[in-house]
């Protein structure tokens, strides 16, 4: 049915919509377009149906005409139309928002029963809105008066649901769009709001809090959004909504342990976690927008804020109130039917143990933090109440043998996650090593009983790849990951402590001959590597080669300049650069941007040709051939693939087809060539 006022008068709306949506001016003037959608959002259908008939038709109406308001909008602020039909929008929005003053009337319908309705107004709105602001830097008055009041009464309905859904969409297009200070302006005008809000909907006394989920969720995207405005506008923006996550963490880790709806709980853990790794915001921002702000004088402290609350919760037995459903999935969870394995909610196990290790990292790095963690055994137990937790949630991690495999196993299809474990386990290894005064083996010995030590880690890690040196690579040039920083400061580590490194390679080849004869998948490196049986090549975590950032199993290193692998990961203290970090200690890095990218597209042809070297060659006899035989030990497989990613960097940098400088790199794994032929005995 093509929807009109009257039949018979005015142009019908769905024409004008498919018109504006081919890039076309439709047939009608746009004062007759504008009065068309003015009376269809402001007056109900005329006729003698019957009433039920009569609602539908105008909810079918309304839905038409805030469509077409938005596409009108839309067609403005995207500027990806011809300037005729710029020149046609821009009259028909004029009418529209002047004349007629439609605004009032969209914003009204935000308190529409209907969710439908109410959900397609906030989209009008809110491109309109964010069209005012790219055009005059003006706030619609109607709308801001309108979330204000919303936001100050907080009562939960459709009409605070779409203000939130509206305002968290105006601000993400103008961060994306680097209008900071339009930004600054418009967030100005909803702090002392904001502020309300969540004291109600988050007290920080634990008190009553709202019981529905959608507002909640709501709530917290938008809440998101603010936090990462903090890293993309830096101190050009200082206002405190921007830090109502860390503030008022303590009231988001009660809600995750609350009695809250299970996605609500999922969604304020997945929040928390995002900060406390300051990658909110990635879902629908770039890296390099991320990384384009000054960092706020109170970046540090607030951090540091969100990791005390979070280590205190630990203390005060918070994991022991968290609820990890099993079967869970994207659309909720389900019942287990028969005799069906009942599998953990691994996305929450994540969550939670990334949560605690970077608030740990976090509160070392800090030099209040340092201070306050003299006892080195404080630390580990946190470790220990982690530990307890992922037992008593998951029965495949409860059977582990060796605590250090916990990682592989469960990041193992998350490599960003399993990165970023990895180097904050790393971190909070060095500092208790700093702090407990015991020899390097002791040392090691109580790493491992915390599922700790840095050595077996790797070592797991590149088990879990079957030591192939390709996908090390892939690590490296790729943005998803923290690995190029994890890497140095391990290799680092590594050339001090070769007796530790040693021990762990016995260690994890004395478990791999154990496992062999007995049953499988009691060791979580195993269980990973059973899933490499039949694929060529060892198992990719990521598959590169359907990305657009690396070929495939040729390595294919960058084709374009713009996309470019920049370390997006570290956010404190990004610039420093891999040469910083093997003279300075262990902090982290940030990959330099290689300059000539006609030569990165090089790079097919020089691997290809590089396959017919002779160490190369020694893959294919090397480490998975000689696994088969038994004829190579961890250790040696571990040196023979770190020298053969030594070669494959050196030939590609010699060649300028590597994305940034690697010679630091190239330096340390070098050295632990030059260790493993003249190796220090253990004492």
């Amino acid at each position: 049915m093509e929807h009109g006022v009257r039949s018979g008068q005015g142009p019908p709306l769905t024409q004008v919509y498919r018109c504006l949506l081919t890039g076309r001016c439709p047939d009608w003037t746009a004062a007759e377009v504008a009065d068309v959608v003015c009376s269809a959002v402001c007056g109900p259908v005329p006729g003698g149906e019957d009433r039920e008939r009569c609602h539908d038709n105008s909810v079918a109406l309304s839905c038409m005409s805030v469509s077409l308001v938005d596409k009108i909008a839309s067609c403005l602020t995207s500027r990806s139309v011809s300037p005729a039909v710029t020149s046609y929008c821009e009259e028909v929005l004029r009418l529209l928002l002047g004349d007629g003053d439609l605004m009032s009337q969209l914003v009204h319908l935000f308190q529409s029963k209907d969710l439908i309705v109410s959900h397609l107004a906030a989209k009008s709105v809110s491109t309109c809105v964010f069209y005012s602001l790219q055009t005059s830097g003006t706030i619609c008055p109607v709308w801001r008066q309108t979330c204000v009041l919303a936001f100050h009464r907080s009562l939960p309905g459709t009409e605070l649901d779409a203000c939130l859904w509206s305002l968290t969409e105006v601000c993400k297009k103008l961060l994306k769009g680097a209008h900071q200070v339009i930004f600054g302006e418009l967030l100005a005008a909803f702090d002392s709001a904001l502020s309300s809000l969540c004291s109600k909907f988050l007290p920080e006394d634990g008190g009553t809090k709202c019981d529905r989920g959608t507002t909640l969720c709501l709530l917290l995207d938008l809440l998101e959004v603010l936090t990462a405005s903090t890293w993309i506008c830096g101190a050009a923006v200082c206002l405190k909504s921007q830090i109502i996550t860390h503030s008022h963490s303590s009231a988001l880790l009660e809600t995750v342990s609350g009695s809250s709806e299970y996605f609500v709980k999922k969604r304020a853990l997945l929040l928390l976690k995002r900060v406390v790794l300051q990658k909110a915001g990635e879902d629908w921002a770039s890296g390099d927008l991320l990384l384009s702000g000054l960092k706020h004088e109170q970046l540090s402290s607030d951090m540091s804020r969100l990791a005390h609350n979070v280590l205190t919760a630990v203390a005060a037995d918070w994991l022991e109130t968290v609820q990890v459903e099993s079967a869970s999935f994207f659309g909720g969870t389900r019942a287990v039917r028969g005799e069906e394995d009942q599998k953990p909610d691994c996305v929450m196990l994540r969550a939670v143990s990334l949560l605690l290790l970077k608030s740990a990292e976090l509160r070392i790095q800090s030099a209040a933090g340092t201070a306050g963690w003299s006892r080195a055994t404080e630390v580990y137990g946190y470790l220990q109440s982690l530990w307890s937790f992922l037992r008593r949630c998951s029965v495949l991690l409860s059977a582990l043998t060796h605590r250090c495999c916990w990682i592989s196993v469960l990041f193992g299809e998350q490599d960003d996650d399993m990165m970023e474990a990895a180097k904050a386990s790393l971190s909070i290894f060095l500092h208790h090593r700093r702090c407990s005064g015991l020899e390097d083996l002791a040392e090691l010995d109580a790493a491992c009983a915390s599922g700790n030590n840095p050595h077996c880690i790797f070592l797991l890690l590149l088990q879990s790849v079957s030591f192939d040196h390709s996908i090390l690579l892939d690590f490296l040039i790729s943005t998803e990951t923290c690995f190029l920083e994890f890497l140095v400061r391990y290799l680092k580590y590594l050339s001090a402590d070769w007796p530790g490194f040693t021990a762990a390679c016995g260690r994890i080849g004395c478990q791999r001959s154990l496992q062999q004869r007995s049953s499988p998948a009691s060791c979580g490196g195993d269980v990973l590597e059973q899933k490499t049986k039949g694929e060529p090549g060892g198992l990719r975590l990521v598959q590169y080669g359907s990305s657009d950032e690396s070929g495939p199993e040729d390595m294919e290193v960058c084709h374009d300049e713009s996309r470019m692998p920049v370390c997006e990961n570290s956010r404190l203290n990004v610039n420093h650069d891999v040469k910083q970090e093997m003279s300075g200690p262990p902090g982290p890095i940030r990959q330099k941007q290689y300059e000539s990218s006609h030569s990165l597209s090089q790079a097919n042809a020089a691997l290809k040709s590089s396959s017919s070297s002779s160490v190369l060659h020694s893959e294919q006899t090397g480490p998975n051939m000689a696994a088969l035989s038994g004829q190579v030990s961890t250790s040696e497989r571990t040196v023979l693939c770190l020298s053969q990613l030594r070669v494959l960097l050196t030939r590609l940098h010699a060649r300028k087809l590597f994305p940034y400088n690697p010679s630091s790199l190239i330096k340390l794994l070098a050295q632990v060539e030059n260790k493993s032929q003249h190796p220090v005995p253990v004492q």
